[in-house]
Order: C-alpha cells, then sequence, then structure tokens
C-alpha cells in the first residue's frame, strides 16, 4: 500500500492539461483560461459622473456659487460643447465628463431656478468623478489558468473579450462493473443492488468542469468488460467502479492489463478506498474506484477532484483542507488515513457515529471528510483537525 499523497502524485504524473478552445463569452462560466487575455479598451473609456448632479469645473465649485446651466449629458450621450467660466452642464451617473470640468456636485447640494442653480452653503469635498483607466487600462491581462465564475465573466466583457481561450473540457468515461448491479428505475433481482456509485460520480464530475460519459454497466466476464472498455475509447480519463480487488470475480485488472494498461500502481493506505488502482491505457488514464458507495465517493474527492483540475490546467495540488475544533472526543486512529464523514456546523466538528463504506444516508448527511493521519492519537473534544469540505 502507498500512502495518499504518493498515490495523487503518480495520479498526477498520468495526466496532462486538455488542450485549448476558443468558446463563446455566454459559455465561458466554469471554464478555465487556458492563457492571458488582455482588454482592447480602458474601463472606463473616459472620466465619467459617477452621481447625478451638475458638471462644473472645481474651482467653481464654491458654497453658494450661482452658475447658467448650458446643457445636459447622460449615459451614452455626450455635451459636446466645453463648460466656460460660470457654467455647468447637468450629468447623470455614468455620462462624460464635458470639456472643461473635473468635479460633480450632485443634485441633493444644488437648488435650480430655470436655467440657474446655485450650489449650497455646505458641499463635501469628493469630486464624485471616476477617471478613465480606474478599474483597468487598455492592455490589462487577466492571467492563466484561473476557473471563470461569474465575476470573471463580467471583467471579460468589460474588456470587450467575446471569445475565451479555455481548456477542453476533460472527457471522463465512468464504468461501472459487476453482476449484482442494476440501473435507476429497473426492477432488481433477489440478489441484486441499484447502480448508485456512477451517479454520484458523474454528478462530482460535471460539477467538477469533466464532460462525463456513463457507460453500460459491465458484468462480470471478459468479454463484457472487453466491450465497455471499447465503448470508453476516445476519453481523457476512465473510471471504472468494482472489480478492481483480487476476488475471483475482481476482473478489471486482469483485463485492463490485456487491453495494455500499465498500471501505476494498486491499494492505497487509507480508510475508505483501500483497494484503488490507476495507470495508463494508450492515450487515456485509467482510475479503477473500490465498489462500496461511500469508498467510490471518498476517492472521487480525494483524487479525481485534484485530477480533473490537474487536466483543466489547475494547479496539480491535494484538495485543500479546511480546520475545525472537535466537538467530541475521537479515538485513537489505525495505521491508514482515514477520511470519516463528519459534520462542521459554526466552526465545530463531529464525526458520525456510524463510518461503514456502504452507508450512503450517511454520507449525504455530511457535509465534510474529517482527516485522520495514520496512527492519529486519541484526541479530545476542543481539539483542532483538518477535515476537507463537501
Amino acid at each position: 500500500m502507498i500512502p495518499v499523497e504518493q498515490a495523487l502524485s503518480e495520479l498526477f504524473a498520468l495526466v496532462s492539461p486538455t488542450a485549448a478552445e476558443l468558446v463563446d463569452l455566454r459559455k465561458a462560466s466554469g471554464r478555465v483560461l487556458a492563457r492571458p487575455v488582455s482588454a482592447s479598451r480602458a474601463q472606463p473609456p473616459f472620466s465619467c459622473s459617477a452621481m447625478d448632479g451638475y458638471a462644473l469645473a472645481a474651482s467653481a465649485a464654491r458654497p453658494g456659487a450661482h452658475l447658467r446651466v448650458i446643457g445636459e449629458a447622460a449615459a451614452g450621450r455626450r455635451f459636446e460643447g466645453r463648460v466656460g467660466d460660470g457654467e455647468c452642464v447637468r450629468i447623470f451617473t455614468g455620462a462624460p465628463m464635458p470639456e472643461g470640468t473635473d468635479r460633480v456636485v450632485i443634485q441633493e447640494d444644488v437648488t435650480r431656478d430655470g436655467e440657474m442653480v446655485a450650489l449650497g452653503q455646505t458641499l463635501d469635498d469628493k469630486t464624485h468623478v471616476r477617471p478613465a483607466g480606474a478599474d483597468f487600462a487598455a492592455g490589462a491581462t487577466m492571467d492563466a489558468p484561473r476557473r471563470l465564475g461569474p465575476s470573471e465573466v463580467a471583467l471579460l466583457a468589460a474588456m470587450n473579450v467575446a471569445e475565451v481561450p479555455v481548456h477542453a473540457r476533460p472527457t471522463v468515461a465512468i464504468m461501472a462493473t459487476g453482476d449484482e448491479l442494476v440501473m435507476p428505475g429497473e426492477s432488481p433481482g433477489p440478489d441484486q443492488i441499484i447502480a448508485s456509485n456512477s451517479f454520484g460520480l458523474k454528478a462530482l464530475l460535471a460539477e467538477l468542469g469533466a464532460e462525463p460519459r456513463l457507460l453500460p454497466i459491465a458484468r462480470d466476464s471478459e468479454a463484457s468488460l472487453r466491450m465497455a472498455f471499447d465503448l470508453a475509447r476516445g476519453a481523457d480519463l476512465v473510471v471504472t467502479i468494482g472489480g478492481a480487488s483480487v476476488g475471483d470475480h475482481d476482473l478489471v485488472g486482469p483485463v485492463a492489463q490485456s487491453l495494455g494498461l500499465d498500471r501505476s500502481f494498486y491499494k492505497i493506505a487509507m480508510r475508505p478506498g483501500k483497494p484503488l488502482m490507476a495507470g495508463r491505457m494508450g492515450e487515456a488514464a485509467m482510475i479503477g474506484l473500490p465498489g462500496n458507495p461511500v469508498s467510490a465517493m471518498v476517492c472521487g474527492h480525494v483524487f479525481l477532484a485534484p485530477v480533473i483540475r490537474a487536466m483543466q490546467g489547475l494547479p496539480a495540488a491535494p484538495a485543500p483542507r479546511q480546520r475545525a475544533t472537535l466537538a467530541a472526543p475521537l479515538a485513537q486512529n489505525g495505521p491508514r488515513e482515514h477520511y470519516m464523514r463528519a459534520r462542521v456546523e459554526d466552526g465545530r466538528i463531529r464525526a458520525h457515529d456510524h463510518q461503514d463504506s456502504a452507508l450512503l444516508t450517511v454520507l449525504a448527511d455530511a457535509n465534510a471528510l474529517l482527516v485522520r493521519p495514520p496512527q492519529d492519537p486519541a484526541r479530545d473534544a476542543g481539539a483542532e483537525v483538518e477535515y476537507l469540505p463537501l
């Protein structure tokens, strides 16, 4: 068995970032920027008013001063003339500042009578002007790699970027294996169960930005597994579920090796998730997950998530951990790193009483995986521990 850290390192060595592709800005959210992009213009592209009010020369902004209104400026419609001594322009938020002005007096501090205005006796000291390029200058860049969320998409739009270079979504073939499995909605036989792992992993992979492909269930026969691997051709990553142990019916490893699998490792010193293997099959990486539902999903968070991020060009790094204090004591841990299903509330974390790797109800109730290092000593309530958010 190898430690989790070594397994992650070997997994990162099996994959590489996907190629870049151009996508419409409207489809860029959730994607990872593949190379830097530059703004074609400044934002704002001109000095503009930050408030509704009256634009004038700063030297004319004297309490009680009287000025003549010579025009109006609105967003998208500038005042074309020049403002001289004793003059001002009615201006609205976002409008370009007229020539000859560098100050806006807000409308609350002005009394207007026809074409004349009187400034109030008390004026604030703000100009209420947004200078040209105050947000960013022409040529400013957004660096890569960077996952694009709503704020980044808005910034790209302001930079006048209509098409965005992003990493292609990694295609992931998901292959559940086992004679005991049937699809949700089917009628299982007396010795069968519903396939759940593949659906949970598909949801996780889609959330991570991958392009998951759910393959038909592969039965416990060499012919069925060979057909399933053939259906997985073209994927960047093949994820098998179950059949990776050493029992008489665990055929995934032997069949994969007969098809050219160059195995990188097998078995990890963790719980749940010990019988995990990985390697390369031609152009694709392969990860063989254990069949227990919780084991498969925990391995998805611990291994698949960092690998998918790396395939999208993000840094190859373990899933980020956070810290919380124990709400209840924990007994000493054993020789394997333990990912305990737990709940974090108000900075305190409590491991669930039942940690059986077949209990999906416990996983669904958890919002964290409490991480216990190998041989971690008993911990009292109030001790600080690490966890992976779910």
